[in-house]
């Protein structure tokens, strides 16, 4: 008599829960990545308008530079 393990049909891939940890993971990288962004923007805005053209930025475009959407126009000048 030929008898068969339970485990036999089994796939060795990843269980359901690391794919839980997974998506938790990438859900605490966004948020902490949004927390510094943010951080980003109000340091930024504490400058003065003198040190804000040093870097070569004005005020209307500190938002635009953290979120990285000036990313192309401050490459023309490095």
């Amino acid at each position: 008599m030929t008898t068969i393990s339970q485990t036999a049909g089994r796939s060795l891939g990843p269980s359901s829960s690391s794919g839980f940890f997974s998506t938790l993971a990438t859900a605490v990288y966004a948020l902490f990545e949004r927390l510094e962004r943010r951080s980003a923007v109000k340091t930024l805005n504490e400058l003065d308008d003198r040190a804000l053209r040093d870097i070569g930025i004005t005020r209307s475009q500190i938002e635009d530079a953290v979120y990285g959407q000036f990313k192309a126009e401050l490459t023309r000048y490095l």
